[in-house]
């Protein structure tokens, strides 16, 4: 089956225009709270972070300092974050999601030794059996913050650290317009939805593995007494704090980060979904423009499973584009009639009889549509020859031509292939012989007798 990924768009954007998908991001980031010029600058990556407890040319030193040390400690931990260290890593996630029961995960420590030995294994590569027995789950589960704690900096990233503290004291507004002390939850999950859009690839794929498990683990907390707010306290200086500061340098906003990260857990189901403006934007981006939809986009979006899986607002598109389609196709008739209708009352001259000809040479184009209305006419016979039937295709009705007989039974509307042949051959009524067309009329009453004769 087709599994429809409703961010398709989204990462697609992201990967292929970073710059494009950035500023888009960041745009609403700004409509839902306040970053002045510097903090801007520093979540655009366009100037260093400004961190508490670190000011000048020394703490960015000690940083880089600290960074290098921890390179050469392993592959894994220390280093910056990677793709094949978070597979390396994912192997403690699964195995914790199989003892999310155990009392006090997470806050009790682990055997020190066991713990070397398989943060050795990680770092070497070496394949870990982690259902052989040989590790607790506490040892498991420490050597998980241990990782996150060596990264060269917070997993949330040191440049979205005043964007947190920022997201934290958005809170809803009473009547008047005055600002509460109640938490705007929505503004909160979007604005989340957003800074996390713009994470670096390996972090926000971490994050996800890592908030997941520890919502699960709080689902729990009657088993292993850790709520949402006790996971927090336990990974907010791992993965939110700034490297290298203390408590007293972050003072009053140790509560907003704490509660943050309780936050983050909470609905972490709901945080690694990218707003639906955001989707329709990077949706129209490509689909907008036939030059950047590629041949698969387009069919991922017409396969019979996509569609069903389509949100309502494509579904509405859809619609409304097979509308315009409907529309351009009525007004390219209607043109069609008026040209066909002004080239029908010009003065008999050999430029309207060209002009006939090609109508008939192209059948096909004109297209029949709704009647057109014109003015009562005198009734009389339908023309038998094939430019006639054209004529009453596209004018909705009989067309007054001159005959010689009006005695004879109308014919089907239908014109055969025979008709066509002899017309092209012998050419418009008018120019035919008395001697051609009786032949005509001769070969007409013969297959009218042949269908209406007993079998």
């Amino acid at each position: 089956p087709i599994i429809f990924n409703p961010d398709f768009f989204v990462e697609k954007l992201r990967h292929e225009k970073p710059e494009v998908f950035t500023e888009l991001v960041v745009s609403n980031i700004t409509r839902l709270i306040d970053l002045p010029g510097a903090e801007l600058a520093q979540l655009m990556g366009e100037e260093d972070p400004k961190l508490p407890g670190g000011n000048g040319l020394a703490s960015g030193f000690l940083r880089s300092l600290m960074s290098l040390k921890r390179k050469e400690k392993g592959v894994v931990f220390g280093s910056p974050l990677t793709e094949e260290g978070i597979a390396q890593v994912s192997q403690l996630i699964e195995y914790l999601h199989k003892h999310l029961r155990a009392e006090g995960l997470f806050r009790v420590p682990g055997n020190s030794i066991r713990q070397q030995i398989l943060k050795d294994a990680l770092n070497s590569g070496t394949d870990i059996d982690l259902d052989s027995g040989e590790f607790h789950s506490n040892d498991v589960a420490t050597l998980l913050k241990m990782f996150l704690g060596e990264l060269p900096e917070p997993l949330l990233t040191h440049k979205h650290f005043h964007a947190h503290l920022k997201i934290a004291d958005l809170t809803l507004f009473d009547e008047k317009g005055n600002k509460t002390s109640t938490p705007d939850k929505e503004r909160q999950i979007e604005a989340l939805q957003l800074l996390f859009l713009i994470l670096p690839a390996p972090n926000r794929s971490l994050l996800k593995l890592l908030l997941d498990l520890l919502y699960q683990t709080a689902k729990k907390q009657d088993k292993n007494k850790m709520s949402a707010h006790n996971l927090a306290l336990m990974f907010a200086p791992h993965i939110l704090w700034p490297r290298n500061v203390t408590a007293n340098d972050l003072q009053e906003n140790i509560t907003k980060l704490n509660n943050g990260v309780t936050f983050m857990i909470k609905h972490s189901q709901k945080l690694f979904k990218a707003p639906a403006y955001i989707r329709e934007c990077a949706r129209l981006h490509y689909l907008g423009s036939r030059a950047h939809a590629s041949k698969d986009d387009l069919d991922l979006l017409t396969s019979p499973s996509s569609k069903e899986l389509q949100p309502l607002k494509s579904q509405k598109r859809s619609r409304l584009d097979t509308c315009h389609q409907e529309e351009t196709q009525q007004r390219t008739e209607e043109a069609l009639k008026e040209l066909f209708r002004h080239v029908h009352n010009m003065p008999d001259s050999a430029k309207k009889k060209k002009l006939i000809r090609q109508f008939n040479k192209h059948p096909t184009v004109l297209t029949p549509g709704s009647d057109v209305r014109t003015p009562p006419v005198q009734r009389r016979t339908r023309s038998r020859s094939f430019s006639g039937l054209i004529k009453r295709k596209v004018l909705g009705t009989p067309v007054i031509m001159e005959r010689k007989s009006r005695d004879v039974t109308p014919e089907p509307e239908r014109a055969s292939k025979e008709n066509i042949h002899l017309l092209q051959k012998c050419g418009s009524p008018a120019h035919m012989s008395p001697g051609k067309m009786k032949f005509l009329e001769g070969q007409k009453e013969v297959r009218c007798s042949h269908v209406h004769s007993p079998s």
